[in-house]
């Protein structure tokens, strides 16, 4: 198995901040979406100019939301054929019409 590759200490702490910052940003997303501040369709708006967001994953982002929970964010995906590893940048255009179509429902 190959080794990763070797960091000075400095590029090992400005990776770890890197993560750091990028952890703190999808908290803080998940937590907008489960208040309901922001909505799944702004999110798949800003999805494609911002990295943090396109790197979620769509399970963790639909579980985010409210009256989604872990079984009905599985379900979801499985419905739509959308592997459980799928990213938000992953989506397909009509992936994304028919996860927010199925969440727009009371």
């Amino acid at each position: 198995m190959p080794q990763p590759p070797s960091l000075s200490p400095e590029q090992r702490q400005a990776a770890l901040e890197k993560a750091g910052v990028a952890r703190r940003a999808r908290a803080e997303l998940k937590e907008k979406l489960k208040m309901g501040s922001t909505t799944l369709e702004e999110l798949f708006s800003q999805s494609s100019g911002d990295e943090i967001i396109g790197k979620m994953k769509v399970l963790a982002v639909l579980e985010s939301l409210p009256g989604v929970g872990k079984v009905k964010a599985r379900r979801l995906m499985e419905e739509h054929g959308i592997p459980d590893t799928r990213r938000v940048q992953g989506l397909g255009s009509h992936q994304r019409e028919a996860l927010l179509q199925e969440t727009r429902r009371p």
